[in-house]
C-alpha cells in the first residue's frame, strides 16, 4: 500500500531482518516506570487483548520515498495486530502488520523539545511523524516532573489541535474508552505525579498493589464483621 503526502511517498514495508535497529539508551530513569504503570492498569483491567501491542521506546516503521524511518514513542498503544507476535519482536509496520497506533505519548526529558518537531524534510521530526505520516489520533506530551499535559487530537483538516481537559482534569480518548489524566502519589520506588486511565464511570483504573490492598482491606472488613457477630473468621 502505498500513499502520497507532504511530498512522501509512504509505502508501509516490513523491516529487513539485517536491519540494524538504532540502539539508544532511554532519557532517563523514570520512562521505563511511567510506561510500564500506563500498560499493567490496563492489563488488570482486561483493556488488551492477545492481539493489542502496548509499546515503549519500540521502533515503529515507515518507509518514505524508499527510505525507513524508525520513531520509538515512550508509549504507544496498538489496539489490534493481524500478524503474530513474534513478527513485530524487533519493530512494527503499521497498516501491514495491523492498527495505526490510536495513541502516543512522549514524556519530556530534555530540553530540545523534540517531541515538538515538525521538520517535515527527511528524517521527519516526531510531531510531522505522528499527525501527517501515521495521523495517530491521539497525541500526548508529558512532563513528568511539573504534572504538565498537553493532550493533541487529530481534526479532520489532519493536523493536532490542543484538547481542554474536563472538570475533573481529564482527557477523553474515544478509541480506548477511557479517560486519562494525571494522579499523584507512589509506585514502586517513585514518589511524583503520573499519567493514569479512568474509565467512563470515572472508576480509576487500578496497579496490581493497588488491587491486592483493596483485597486486604476487604477481607479485614469481612473479619471485623464476622468478629461483631459472635464468629471467629478462619485463619
Amino acid at each position: 500500500m502505498t500513499v502520497l503526502t507532504q511530498g512522501y511517498q509512504i509505502t508501509w514495508e516490513k523491516l529487513p531482518d539485517d536491519y540494524k535497529l538504532p540502539d539508544d539508551p532511554v532519557d532517563n530513569i523514570n520512562q521505563p516506570a511511567l510506561a510500564a504503570a500506563l500498560t499493567e492498569s490496563l492489563q488488570l483491567a482486561g483493556k488488551i487483548s492477545t492481539n493489542t501491542l502496548t509499546t515503549t521506546n519500540y521502533g515503529i516503521c515507515v518507509t518514505l520515498n524508499n527510505r525507513i524511518v524508525i520513531k520509538a514513542p515512550d508509549w504507544a498503544f496498538i489496539p489490534k495486530i493481524n500478524v503474530s507476535r513474534e513478527e513485530v519482536t524487533r519493530s512494527y509496520t503499521p497498516q501491514l502488520q495491523g492498527d495505526i497506533p490510536v495513541i502516543v505519548m512522549e514524556f519530556i526529558s530534555d530540553t530540545q523539545e523534540t517531541e515538538y518537531s515538525v521538520k517535515a524534510t527527511y528524517p521527519p521530526g516526531k510531531w510531522f511523524f505522528y499527525e501527517r505520516i501515521l495521523k495517530v489520533p491521539n497525541y500526548i506530551i508529558f512532563e513528568p516532573d511539573s504534572g504538565s499535559v498537553e493532550m493533541y487530537r487529530l481534526q479532520s483538516t489532519e493536523q493536532y489541535v490542543l484538547q481542554e481537559p474536563d472538570e475533573n482534569q481529564r482527557y477523553w480518548i474515544a478509541e480506548m474508552n477511557l479517560y486519562v489524566g494525571v494522579w499523584q502519589g507512589t509506585r514502586e520506588n517513585r514518589t511524583g505525579k503520573w499519567l493514569r486511565w479512568w474509565d467512563k464511570q470515572g472508576n480509576l483504573l487500578l496497579w496490581g498493589g493497588e488491587l491486592a490492598e483493596q483485597e486486604r482491606q476487604r477481607a479485614e472488613r469481612l473479619a471485623a464483621q464476622l468478629r461483631a457477630a459472635g464468629i471467629e473468621p478462619e485463619v
